[in-house]
């Protein structure tokens, strides 16, 4: 299936996660508003390997070895 096909590389995908996580966990501890939950994004696109824009856009930063 072509539009599940990994299309974010591996430091693209620790960035996501760590933002993601970052975002979270200000929103949880109140620091940011209700707004910060949407690290759910980002975090989801970087365990994945997949981000819908990406694939929408044809980008990859996916090295040929990852996919």
């Amino acid at each position: 299936m072509l539009f599940l096909s990994k299309n974010v590389g591996i430091l693209d995908r620790l960035l996501r996660v760590c933002a993601g996580l970052l975002l979270i966990v200000l929103a949880a501890k109140g620091l940011i508003g209700f707004w910060g939950y949407i690290g759910v994004v980002p975090l989801l696109t970087g365990v994945v390997g997949n981000c819908p824009a990406y694939t929408l856009f044809g980008v990859s930063t996916c090295s040929h070895n990852e996919r």
